[in-house]
């Protein structure tokens, strides 16, 4: 939203929320019956065809928006270094209101203006008149306009909202008020209504163009540099024709030079291209990979989970992952991108973050939850996360962290495997299972005096249970295989261990094989603490459910602009969490195989970096299946 927001700010289909697209029905209906039934010079193909133009542009603009994250979670050409918030993300949701407005457009100009429909597929002659009114008219009305922006009663009603954002995105180009679309949409006008005036409008032509200005308008606000330099030492004179990411990103840090939109001709003409240009150039596209110092080694967990990463659909990633209905329609894309993750096989960047004087980043094996679960793919996995581990080596990585089933006891020993295969090794590997105890001690309500634990026994249960049975508070469990490991484990304190006779207890310590049968023989109220990577499935509506292991992250770790899986935004796994401090400690050991740091030293240690127990993790609002 702009400082002083002007008239005509707000879109007119806010207030539809999702349902916005319906604007659009009238048209979509009309278009295709009509090509559906008409026959012979009735049939106007070039009407049907808008609404593939703009599932066309926003499939574009999506693809762009996936490679500037990529691009600039790994650093190569990266240009400015500051990290994205919520509040971005929040405020550049709508970014696809620009082509329903631009679609409603088409289908007015099809219907109404001479030679708007029955346009042929191809007329070169429309193409020559596009670009040269473009590069004429358009870019010079462009630029005065835009300069007229920056004054101050336009700037503080409409264009702030656009300049909100000092570390742009693709989506970025396109967030302005309704008020400031209208103008643009005038401008971009002027070889469209050309070419439908004059007959020489063809489907190429339109798509072409339009396709050009979203690639310019993405490629200006991607934030890493792309265009190679032996492009201008060819033809040297292409530097007054085709801006630069670089060049556009000036604007958004200086504010008073590079105006022009695609062509930085009138900037040099007139005086107002920023003198660090050349030099900004330079000195991004020489930027190589960068090297982080914790690594978080994470995986897909759903087929449907590719979309909620950050490097998939923004306003997805933003928030908690939740089964989205939508997200079935798409079941062809989702199928292509699995076979794609199948295909190229390797551990990928997801987002990078900077806290105190580490970076961060998190890679993503290629895998499903599901295929952990599968013995035959237990090498294939492994293959992997000991690849990634040895890549972070050479990279000069301090600290690896293993987060969710990466660190399972069944498929590598919670990631002892890998230290025992390559004993040289100079990274930590961290399963930060001391810290998930910590945390689940901390978790449970003060004054508890039993605990029902139930799940598979795992490293993080074992000690669980030990550290419970030494503060003197009773350990129950429902089954007698587990109470008899239990107490093998650490008969000194078996008294505190009993084998439930009931379902009485209000506390659960929760993991991975917990029943539903189980859950529905809890008594109301009961408490559901997971001390595992996954959630246990929400089936009670009269229990309360924490969530799995986390903390609140300190305003001061930049670059949090995503939801880690189904946790809330700026929290963080403690998995992924314990590393940044093994690291900041400068702790000199693994925490992996069977091998646990002393729980009270990590929760000292990372309350004093700043991270906070949560204080809202029961949940109220659960579902039935």
């Amino acid at each position: 939203m702009a400082s002083s927001p002007g008239i005509l700010t707000d879109w007119p289909w806010t207030s539809l929320g999702s349902f916005k697209y319906m604007v659009l029905a009238p048209w979509v209906v009309h278009s295709t019956y009509s090509f559906m039934v008409n026959q012979g010079p009735d049939r106007d193909l070039s009407y049907f065809l808008i609404l593939p133009l703009m599932l066309w542009r926003m499939l574009h603009n999506q693809l762009w928006i996936s490679l500037s994250r990529y691009r600039t979670a790994k650093g190569k050409g990266r240009i400015v270094d500051k990290g994205l918030e919520f509040e971005q993300v929040d405020r550049e949701r709508n970014w696809d209101d620009q082509i329903i407005f631009n679609g409603i457009l088409f289908y007015l100009g099809s219907r109404h203006l001479p030679f708007g429909n029955n346009l042929p597929m191809w007329k070169a002659d429309g193409l020559v008149i596009t670009f040269l009114l473009h590069a004429g008219p358009v870019e010079f009305l462009y630029y005065w306009f835009h300069r007229a922006l920056h004054h101050h009663f336009l700037y503080s009603r409409y264009h702030s909202h656009h300049h909100s954002s000092i570390v742009t995105e693709p989506i970025s180009s396109v967030i302005h008020p309704f008020a400031e679309h209208i103008a643009y949409s005038l401008l971009f006008a002027i070889p469209k209504v050309t070419m439908a005036l004059t007959g020489t409008g063809s489907v190429a032509s339109y798509t072409i163009y339009l396709t050009y200005i979203d690639l310019m308008n993405n490629m200006g606000h991607c934030n890493f540099e792309l265009i190679p330099n032996w492009i201008f030492s060819i033809f040297p004179p292409l530097k007054y024709f085709m801006y630069t990411p670089s060049f556009h990103s000036l604007h958004h840090t200086q504010f008073r030079t590079n105006y022009s939109l695609f062509m930085p001709f009138y900037d040099y003409i007139y005086g107002t291209t920023d003198k660090s240009t050349d030099s900004l150039y330079e000195s991004s596209l020489k930027r190589e990979e960068e090297s982080p110092d914790v690594l978080h080694l994470t995986h897909l967990t759903t087929p449907e989970s590719i979309y909620q990463l950050p490097v998939g659909f923004a306003s997805l990633a933003s928030k908690p992952h939740t089964s989205t209905w939508y997200l079935w329609l798409m079941w062809p894309v989702t199928l292509w991108s699995m076979l794609l993750t199948w295909i190229y096989g390797r551990t990928f960047v997801v987002e990078r973050q900077r806290f105190e004087k580490l970076k961060l980043q998190t890679w993503a094996i290629p895998k499903y939850s599901l295929q952990y679960f599968l013995e035959w793919q237990n090498d294939a996995i492994n293959g992997l996360i000991e690849g990634a581990i040895l890549e972070a080596e050479e990279k000069g990585v301090k600290v690896l962290t293993l987060g969710l089933l990466n660190q399972s006891d069944e498929l590598n020993r919670c990631g002892g495997l890998y230290v025992h295969r390559n004993p040289q090794l100079k990274i930590k590997v961290v399963d930060g299972s001391s810290l998930a105890v910590a945390v689940i001690l901390n978790s449970i309500p003060k004054g508890t005096t039993e605990v029902l634990l139930r799940g598979n026994l795992t490293k993080v249960a074992y000690a669980l249970a030990f550290s419970l049975c030494q503060k003197g508070i009773q350990v129950a469990t429902l089954h007698q295989s587990d109470y008899l490991k239990l107490t093998k484990s650490f008969s000194a304190t078996e008294s505190k261990l009993v084998l439930a006779k009931s379902y009485a207890a209000k506390i659960w310590l929760v993991g991975d094989g917990l029943s539903k049968e189980e859950q529905l023989n809890a008594p109301k109220g009961t408490i559901f603490v997971p001390f595992s990577q996954l959630p246990p499935k929400k089936l009670r509506k009269d229990c309360y459910y924490h969530c799995t292991p986390a903390m609140k992250t300190p305003t001061s770790l930049e670059n949090i602009y995503s939801c880690e899986n189904w946790l809330p935004r700026r929290v963080m796994s403690v998995w992924r969490i314990a590393g940044i401090v093994h690291a900041l400690e400068g702790w000199n050991e693994h925490e992996c195989g069977y091998t646990m740091s002393d729980i009270n030293r990590v929760w000292q240690a990372t309350l004093r970096h700043g991270f906070q127990p949560l204080t809202t993790t029961v949940t109220t609002q659960t579902k039935n299946d």
